[in-house]
Order: structure tokens, then sequence, then C-alpha cells
């Protein structure tokens, strides 16, 4: 029998990274090309996640130049526009070359060009929607996909549409695995144990890293270690810096035994990170809230606060609601805010472990392989027609 062979596409790498993990052992010899962004955003220079960790999983990588509608005007408008007929004819010429047996979609910008182009040449799409609110890109990709897989029953009721299908939101073995496998991260973390009561606390933007979050946590940084240890992820990106300015800034501080700061948090070593911290700082993309409800993790979670990003803040009431996460507003966040916030989370850690049961109950950890059965299922329903 022929190969089979799919087309992965979207920004949401993490519930594709374990997508793919699933097909590969569902399917052993099954054929992975991945469609992504160099860059994670229009003007950045750093190198995207996927990127970067795509090609070392053996998988074939072709990158895009999708542009996308973007919600503000920035000098990088006009030119992310014209990308956007780009997108589509390299999708179109990538996928007539290819011809994979189905495309899989995540979601964002990058994935209406691949799936639209698909459609045309009468290759079978499905597309995942991680939030509890659907983006524009699920809401364009429904029009011609055969699936629409949704992460959260709620999510239904903004998607009525007979293509759904509940599947939930794939989630990284990675995550509960408690040991680190970088050897700097793995001695950062052997020293905690040393220092009893003083609590860790892991802060991150996602893959990307935030700008926002790096700078606030910046000016309340001498503060923070006085009582805590802390990791904080910062992303890579060549406009802000902020990776190197904190190491710059903090440099003292960098080379202590309490802060540990990286531009990202390899999958093997998540897990860890993850189950040893007692708070999280985080945004409330949907892959990341998904798994600290899987883990119960206590969470301070700050959505993007620009119109059309309300998935965020849906998403982060799943956790307010399970009585693990609470939310704190961009527009009316300090410094001094958060530090407060910090204390009173660590302080309520109890109460917040009490709710880690129900937090649990919320996550279909099968959410993988119900996914990868849809793909595969529209596979054989391609094969047989």
């Amino acid at each position: 029998m022929k190969k089979i062979k799919i087309a992965i596409c979207g920004g949401h790498l993490t519930c594709a990274l374990a997508t793919i993990s699933t097909l590969r052992q569902k399917e052993p010899g099954v054929e992975i090309i991945f469609f992504g962004r160099k860059h994670p955003m229009e003007g950045d220079p750093s190198l995207s996640a996927e990127y970067q960790i795509i090609p070392k999983l053996g998988i074939k990588f072709l990158p895009i130049m999708a542009g996308r509608l973007q919600r503000r005007l920035t000098k990088y408008t006009i030119n992310s526009l014209v990308k956007i007929p780009l997108g589509f004819l390299q999708s179109f010429c990538y996928l007539a070359r290819e011809k994979p047996d189905v495309i899989c979609s995540f979601g964002g910008y990058l994935s209406f060009p691949v799936v639209s182009a698909g459609w045309i040449l009468g290759i079978p799409s499905i597309t995942h929607e991680q939030s509890v609110v659907s983006g524009l890109a699920t809401k364009l990709n429904s029009f011609f996909v055969k699936k629409i897989a949704i992460s959260w029953s709620k999510t239904g009721k903004y998607l009525k549409n007979k293509k759904v299908v509940l599947t939930g939101n794939p989630i990284r073995k990675e995550i509960f695995e408690m040991q680190a496998s970088d050897f700097k991260l793995k001695e950062f973390l052997g020293n905690i144990q040393s220092y009893k009561g003083r609590p860790l606390i892991y802060i991150t933007g996602g893959n990307q890293g935030s700008h926002f979050i790096n700078e606030t946590i910046g000016k309340i940084l001498p503060r923070l270690l006085k009582s805590y240890f802390l990791i904080h992820q910062t992303g890579d990106s060549k406009i802000y810096h902020d990776y190197e300015d904190l190491v710059t800034s903090y440099r003292s501080r960098v080379k202590s035994k309490r802060y540990f700061v990286t531009k990202y948090i390899d999958s093997a070593d998540i897990g860890a990170v993850l189950n040893k911290a007692d708070l999280v700082v985080s945004r409330a993309g949907a892959n990341l809230v998904t798994e600290l409800l899987a883990l119960g993790k206590p969470a301070i979670l700050i959505p993007l606060p620009w119109a059309g990003e309300s998935e965020q803040e849906e998403n982060a009431k799943l956790a307010e609601e399970a009585g693990v996460g609470q939310i704190l507003s961009q527009e009316k966040l300090t410094p001094y805010i958060l530090a407060q916030s910090i204390d009173k989370a660590i302080q309520n850690l109890e109460n917040f472990k009490k709710n880690a049961l129900k937090a649990k109950q919320l996550i279909k950890l099968d959410a993988a392989e119900r996914l990868a059965e849809e793909v595969l299922n529209l596979v054989g329903e391609r094969r047989l027609g």
C-alpha cells in the first residue's frame, strides 16, 4: 500500500507536536510535511520555534510567507497584506508537488492559504481549534475542511456546524515527565531542594515570549528574588531584545542560584519545570492553559488585551472557574499589582491545590489519539473514494 503522507500546518506548535507523535505511533512509516513560518512575527528576524524544532524531528519543513490581517496599523501592515496571495501561491505549489493525502491544520493565519489551496486541489482537510472561542482562521477554514475538531464542548455554540467533532486538545506527553535533561536547568532545579520553603515561579509568554510580561517582571525582579526562585522564559525577539536586556541588567542575579532566564524551554524539559513550579505566570494561550489544567497547576494568567483576542480571555476563564487560575487584565496591570498578586497567590496555594482534581477533570488526556484517528479516517475515506 502507498505510504500515507500528511501535511501539518498552523501556528499552534505544541498540540501539533503531540499529534505528530501519535500519528507516528499509530501509523509507522507515515510521512509528515510541515508548513510553517520561518520567523515568529512580521519584521522580527529571529527564528520561529517550529523552524528550529521540526527539522530536528526528521520532518520536511516548508516555509511559507503567509501574511495576516493585522488588528493594528503598523509599518509592517502593507508588507503583511502583500504576503497573503504569495502565501496562497506557495501553498498551492508545495501541495501540488508533495501530494499529501490529508491536511491537518492547527489554526493561525498561516493555515488558511494551505487549507484553501488544498481544497482547490481536492485534498481533504481537518482543522483543530484549541481555544474556547474559535479564531478567525478556524471560521475561514470551516468553509473548506471536512472536519472541525474542537477542544472544549462549549465551543460548539460558537461553531454550529455539522462538521464539528469533539476531540479535546492534544497534550505533550513530556509535561508528565519529572526530570529535566538540560544540565544547567537540572542543576538549577536541584539547588531549590536545599532551600526548603522558598517557592518556584515559572514565568512565560509562550514560545515567542511576551514583551509586556518580560518588561513588567524586569521591574520587580529584585523584589521577587528576595522570596522566590524564578524560571523566566523570555522568547527570542530581535525587536525587543528582552533576553539580552535581562541578562545585562541583572547579570549578578542571572549567575545566582535563584534566577534562571532562558529564551526557550525545550519539550524534553517542560515537564520538570511545570511539575516543580509552585505558580505559573503566563499569557492564556489555549495550549498552555490546557497543560496547566491537566496538571492542576495554579496560575496567574494575563490574556492578550486587544480586540480579537477574546479567545485568550475565555481560555483563562476555564482555569479561573476550575479554581486554579487568577486573571489579571493587562490594561490595568502595573509591576506593583503583579508583585502583590504573586504574593497573594503563593499565600493561597493550598486552596488552589484543593481544586486541582476539578481542573484535571476538564481535560481529555486521549485528545491526541482522538485527533489522530480523525486524520487517519480522512485518509481512509479518500483512498476508498
